[in-house]
């Protein structure tokens, strides 16, 4: 980390703030609004403090290390994509037929062996100090608590080593952690994840499971954790073979599990398989708060770390966020092995105003009728892609995939009724539209044919929104997008009194006027805002339930209740506390203006 962070300040690009704030809201806060700016800066807080104990925490913040793609690119030490050219190298070596060849894929061949870990028996740098019995006090580490609504203060890049019970697996996974005292934590292990799995052996075995928690050191540690790799591969070897070096680990003080060696800062124990404790809410990367749920709960036994340690931790919330660079480089790194299911994809991109499991957009070259659906359920049955929710595949023609107004007007263009396959699977567990937990509606999009002929004659806002509103009283405002192609987008913003599908019903009879209309609450959105849009409708929607493919097509993206036959709790926005915000702008933190914090949604009512 201090490496990193050396090499970030060399660049111009570390900003550090020596002005004590605090641990609570005020420093993730900041986090939050500085990774939103176009070049963000890596953030180093010097004196992090408990606003309500007075307590100056010794142990500096760093935050946002993945600050843009540039210093992403750092991080990486190349582009993702000339590391997504070796994966695809090797996935399809031929036997060499040059001396040239040969020597090159000899050299490729041998740079295989920095993959694997090498263990040390010395004492890492990690275990400088070591904290262990009743000295353990896990509030003297400068946690975050994000979100006013939190349950408590959340570790958020904690990278959580464990392995499986007969100790053959190794699993490197990032989960977030709420510290609910001096020694005990909450892990909020999903049911989908490996180690989840590791759990059950345990739990079945009546034993407890250890794990260490590792903070801080490489940032490349912590994106290894989040990298979407198939059951029973160590995370860390993807570390090995990025860096061109083996990966050096050193053997926890109190449990079998090795950690990396410079790592900041290291939290061992051990998991009751029979004892949780309920865990969040928590203002999550959805930009939700997740509701309350009972979680494993882990019981500290070590502390260890540098003698210098930095605490790092992310932000989570509305996007886009750090995850946006994290995500592009697993989506770029991961390409050739997603090829390898569907060899056909050319190219594959998850918006993060999607955020990545909603909806991702994807390049195919069609061989024949239906190849595109087919291509889907591939994508549906694969490791994590099978949380994705929404699929949108697109011709080889087509503009790049990150050209957003581009991509659309080409996706618009091709749209038919027999375009839609609507499915059901897993969720991912955070989904709060789906009726039941974990299980929901797929929607999967082939707009890989020709160009359809326009029918639809669109009015002005204005004239439409006055028709519609003679028709439902629920209807407050419209805007619509692309009026000039085949398929019109009608966005609607309703007070909703009554479920959506009545008021689609009398819609029906427009379908001279409209062809595409997406509802929305009126509270909480700007239909002028499509940034925002996008995000609130891909979170919104269960395809099962709320799309409707008839004379007209609909969207119900507005929140559901019991009108709607919905028995969860829908969950609230995250929002920035608006005091915290003042303080921060009268101490000059921060240079955003109003503009910027509406673009957002950053705060409640703006």
């Amino acid at each position: 980390m201090e490496r990193f962070l050396d090499r970030v300040r060399q660049l111009g690009r570390l900003r550090v703030i020596e002005k004590p704030l605090d641990v609570e809201l005020e420093i993730p806060h900041l986090a939050y609004i500085e990774i939103k700016k176009e070049k963000p800066d890596v953030l180093l807080f010097t004196s992090p403090v408990d606003g309500k104990t007075g307590y100056k925490y010794p142990i500096p913040v760093v935050m946002n290390a993945f600050a843009g793609f540039d210093i992403s690119t750092v991080i990486f030490g190349k582009k993702p994509d000339e590391i997504a050219s070796e994966i695809d190298f090797l996935l399809h070596m031929k036997p060499p037929s040059s001396l040239k060849e040969k020597i090159d894929t000899l050299g490729r061949l041998l740079k295989l062996r920095s993959v694997l870990p090498k263990r040390t028996n010395k004492k890492g740098l990690c275990q400088e100090v070591v904290i262990t019995g009743e000295d353990v006090d896990l509030f003297k580490l400068p946690v975050l608590k994000t979100w006013e609504k939190d349950g408590g203060r959340f570790i958020t890049a904690g990278q959580v080593y464990t392995k499986s019970l007969d100790g053959k697996l190794q699993n490197l996974g990032l989960y977030r952690l709420q510290v609910v005292s001096k020694n005990e934590l909450l892990m909020h292990w999903q049911i989908h994840k490996d180690a989840s799995h590791f759990f059950d052996q345990y739990h079945r075995a009546g034993k407890k499971m250890p794990v260490s928690i590792a903070i801080g050191g490489d940032p490349l540690y912590t994106w290894c954790g989040q990298a979407p790799l198939p059951y029973g591969i160590f995370e860390i070897m993807l570390y090995g073979f990025i860096r061109g070096k083996n990966p050096l680990l050193v053997k926890s003080i109190t449990n079998d599990i090795y950690i990396p060696y410079d790592v900041d800062i290291v939290i061992e124990g051990e998991v009751d398989p029979d004892r949780f404790m309920p865990e969040g809410p928590f203002g999550d990367h959805t930009g939700y708060y997740t509701p309350v749920e009972n979680f494993p709960v882990m019981k500290v036994k070590t502390v260890t770390m540098k003698k210098n340690p930095y605490y790092y931790a992310t932000v989570v919330g509305k996007p886009p966020l750090e995850d946006k660079y994290m995500g592009w480089g697993t989506e770029r790194i991961f390409l050739p092995l997603l090829k390898t299911t569907a060899p056909d994809l050319i190219d594959y991109h998850m918006p993060e105003n999607g955020v990545f499991h909603n909806l991702i957009l994807a390049k195919i070259k069609p061989m024949y009728k239906g190849h595109a659906k087919q291509i889907m359920h591939a994508f549906w049955g694969v490791g994590q892609m099978s949380f994705v929710k929404h699929a949108i595949f697109v011709n080889a023609d087509a503009p790049p995939l990150t050209d957003y107004p581009g991509i659309t007007r080409y996706i618009l263009e091709r749209l038919k009724p027999d375009s839609f396959l609507i499915s059901e699977g897993i969720v991912d567990q955070l989904d709060h539209s789906s009726y039941e937990p974990l299980v929901g509606g797929k929607l999967g999009i082939d707009a890989t044919g020709k160009p359809v002929e326009k029918t639809v004659r669109p009015v002005p806002d204005e004239e439409l929104l006055k028709q519609l509103r003679e028709l439902d009283g629920d209807i407050t405002d419209l805007k619509q997008y692309f009026t000039d192609s085949p398929n019109p987008i009608a966005v609607i913003g309703v007070n909703k009194t009554k479920p959506v599908r009545q008021i689609f019903e009398k819609l029906k009879g427009l379908s001279d006027r409209l062809r595409i209309v997406v509802f929305v609450d009126q509270k909480g959105n700007d239909l002028d805002n499509p940034y925002m849009l996008v995000w609130r409708v891909t979170n919104n929607i269960d395809a099962l339930k709320d799309v409707w493919i008839e004379e007209i097509w609909g969207l119900d993206a507005t929140r559901k209740w019991e009108i709607d036959g919905y028995k969860r709790q829908w969950p609230e926005d995250v929002y920035c506390s608006k005091d915290v915000i003042q303080k921060l702008k009268k101490e000059g933190l921060f240079d955003v203006d109003d503009d910027f914090l509406r673009k957002f949604q950053i705060m409640e009512g703006d």
